[in-house]
């Protein structure tokens, strides 16, 4: 039986199933929440589409304390997200509302998960990106959101957050992640500068497992070169 547990919120996307993937090979017992279920997982919880925020949260809440039984978190890692391009001549409101769903709810019920349920120098990873540093006109809801997720990242860093004594609070800040669904859409891209799914899953393992860790607070970008990628930390 594992003794050492970790929740992956997005556990069905892409990076999400690589993620709880990795941690079941290192013998974690590991639970995704997602829309859908991931099959590997050790439990599964199914967030409801048309929760209101406050709903979603009480309810992922509830069942990830019976998931638990009374056992306490290694690590949350909050992989969930989405894109929307578009400035602010239309839709902004409407691509907006979906980035924030998708991943300041997301972060935001992770944050309330570990301040529930992570150990004491337990790891709450959140997934930012490096476009939302600076402006994103081609796509302002999702760089509104993003930069919201950083700026919740400095928060929980901080003494007063909430989270347990000794906790560590990061942000990755990709750039283009190696999906399968980004190779679709752009075959003809640099894949050289994308950020391999496994580089990620191993960093998220290692830090769990207290090695290399960053700062509390650190927003890393996930800079990919020649295929070989750095955690550069934000300014």
């Amino acid at each position: 039986m594992a003794s050492r547990r970790v929740f992956v919120y997005g556990g069905r996307g892409a990076l999400g199933q690589a993620c709880v993937s990795h941690f079941k090979a290192n013998n974690f017992w590991v639970g995704s929440i997602d829309l859908a279920e991931n099959e590997q997982a050790d439990a599964n919880i199914a967030v409801a589409r048309d929760g209101t925020w406050v709903e979603q949260e009480a309810d992922v809440l509830s069942k990830i304390g019976a998931a638990l039984n009374g056992e306490k978190l290694d690590a949350i890692v909050c992989v969930a997200g989405g894109w929307a391009g578009g400035n602010a001549k239309a839709d902004l409101a409407k691509n907006a509302d979906l980035m924030w769903k998708q991943s300041v709810w997301t972060s935001a019920i992770s944050a309330a998960i570990g301040a529930n349920y992570l150990k004491e120098g337990g790891l709450i990873v959140l997934t930012g990106a490096k476009p939302a540093l600076s402006g994103t006109s081609g796509m302002i809801g999702y760089g509104m959101a993003k930069a919201a997720v950083h700026q919740l990242t400095k928060s929980l860093s901080e003494k007063e957050s909430g989270l347990p004594a000794g906790s560590l609070a990061v942000a990755i800040l990709p750039i283009t992640l190696d999906t399968p669904m980004n190779r679709k859409w752009m075959p003809d891209a640099d894949f050289t500068t994308w950020t391999p799914l496994a580089f990620i899953a191993e960093t998220l393992l290692n830090w769990t497992n207290g090695e290399k860790r960053p700062i509390n607070g650190s927003l890393l970008q996930l800079v990919t070169k020649d295929s070989v990628t750095s955690l550069v930390p934000s300014e």
